[in-house]
């Protein structure tokens, strides 16, 4: 059932980008399809069967809720949207430090990612509104823990797989905070969305080779 369920992901995934060129109907409906897919390959996956598992399907699940909640043009639809990914994060933040982390790797690359993390928000700030500072920060700070952590459990043994995954969901937030505050416009999607499917997806698959 995990290729079904895959497939369901990858077939609505051309149709969500199809409607976010002005067809709000389409990716309406194409969205939820979209992430319906992710969650199903967890499922498929035993996710319920482990600890681990546990914490990534909440992940996944907060995720799929973010993307609804985020079909809203409102300011308070983002906001809300944006705590449903936050908590996400949060959630594989909990299912990688409970694989098991190297600390040495996991220090190094956390010096990295406070770089890119201070350099990231320098690019933001001049376009963000004083309310929207706060969480921003909190945000960069959530899903470089979830990058560090992704880092340091990959090379404590866990499957490659789901470092690719955060990695490439890591990228689709860069092509969501660009759309929403310093250049909005489909360009955004095409790379954005891709990137982040394919990222729900690698997380959902790791979850074969989780044993505990």
């Amino acid at each position: 059932m995990t290729w079904v369920f895959t497939a369901m992901t990858v077939l609505a995934l051309p149709v969500l980008l199809s409607g976010e060129r002005g067809n709000v109907t389409l990716r309406n409906l194409a969205k939820p399809v979209a992430s319906a897919g992710f969650v199903g390959v967890a499922l498929s996956a035993g996710a319920l069967d482990t600890n681990v598992g546990t914490w990534i399907f909440l992940g996944l699940m907060l995720g799929a809720s973010g993307d609804v909640l985020l079909l809203g043009a409102s300011h308070t639809a983002f906001l809300v949207g944006l705590g449903a990914f936050l908590l996400g994060h949060i959630a594989y933040v909990v299912a990688f430090a409970t694989l098991g982390v190297d600390s040495g790797v996991s220090l190094i690359a956390g010096s990295v990612a406070l770089v890119v993390a201070a350099l990231i928000f320098v690019w933001l700030r001049p376009h963000l509104p004083a309310a929207m500072i706060g969480p921003i920060i909190a945000y960069i700070a959530v899903i470089s823990t979830m990058l560090v952590l992704a880092v340091g459990a990959t090379a404590s043994g866990a499957t490659p797989m789901l470092l690719a995954g955060t990695v490439a969901f890591y990228l689709s937030d860069l092509s969501v905070a660009r759309d929403r505050f310093v250049a909005p416009g489909f360009v955004n999607r095409v790379w954005g969305l891709p990137l982040y499917y394919a990222g729900q997806l690698l997380i959902a698959w790791s979850l074969l080779s989780v044993s505990k």
